[in-house]
C-alpha cells in the first residue's frame, strides 16, 4: 500500500451517575468532528463493575459515530449514482450499491 497516511482520533469521555454510565464519543476525522453517545445502565442485583458499564456504553457510543460514518458516506455516493444506495448493513453487498 503506498500513499498518505490519515489519521483519525477518537476521544471517549464517561459520565456516571449512579447506576447509569454515559460515553460521548468524539470523533476527528479529514477536517470534520463527529460526535456520538451510549449508555448503559447497571441492574440493582448487577455487581458494581464500572468497566463493564464503560465498555457497554463506548461501544454504543462507536456504533453511533458508525451509523453516522455510513450516512455521510451514502449521501456522498449517492450523488455520484443515478438513485438512492442501499445502506449495506451486514450483508454481502458493500456501499454504493443500488436500491
Amino acid at each position: 500500500m503506498t500513499g498518505e497516511v490519515r489519521i483519525w482520533t477518537v476521544e471517549i469521555a464517561f459520565t456516571e451517575d449512579g447506576e447509569r454510565t454515559r460515553a460521548d464519543a468524539r470523533l476527528h476525522a479529514a477536517g470534520r468532528d463527529l460526535a456520538g453517545f451510549g449508555r448503559a445502565r447497571r441492574g440493582g442485583s448487577d455487581p458494581d463493575v464500572p468497566v463493564v458499564g464503560e465498555d457497554v456504553a463506548a461501544a454504543r457510543a462507536l456504533v453511533d459515530l458508525a451509523r453516522q460514518l455510513t450516512e455521510d458516506a451514502l449521501e456522498v455516493i449517492e450523488t455520484f449514482e443515478d438513485g438512492d444506495v442501499d445502506d449495506p448493513g451486514h450483508g454481502d453487498e458493500g456501499i454504493g450499491t443500488r436500491a
